[in-house]
């Protein structure tokens, strides 16, 4: 008799997948992407498969941020406090990696962005 693993919230592998990749901000599409999978295949992970394949995991534990355990459902996920907007937060993370020149320039444009939008919030306020 095959012994199915603990799985503390009763939820199958999908849901917990489902609630991981939302919880970070991703779309099924942008989860693709990151581990090289289409969005075909990360939608029927999270809908008709009980369990990922094995090559796939770690791809999904690196970008989902939480261990194989949680994943799978053999531990509780860890309740960790989410940003409020969790792409834009992740767009930070990859422009704190460019060369200093390349930061440096978006950040202008940033700051003339934001610049703009404050003289209009005044604007609109006088």
């Amino acid at each position: 008799m095959k012994k199915k693993p603990v799985q503390p919230s009763g939820e199958a592998f999908g849901q917990r997948l489902t609630r991981c990749r939302k919880r970070v901000g991703f779309t099924q599409r942008e989860l693709g992407e990151q581990i090289g999978l289409s969005q075909r295949m990360v939608a029927y992970y999270e809908g008709q498969t009980e369990y990922p394949p094995a090559h796939i995991l770690p791809l999904l534990v690196e970008a989902l941020g939480v261990s194989a355990d949680e994943l799978l459902g053999i531990k509780a996920e860890k309740q960790t406090p989410r940003a409020a907007n969790q792409r834009l937060w992740r767009r930070f993370k990859e422009i704190e990696k460019l060369p200093p020149k390349e930061r440096r320039q978006l950040l202008g444009i940033v700051d003339a962005v934001l610049d703009r939008h404050r003289l209009t919030q005044r604007d609109s306020a006088a």
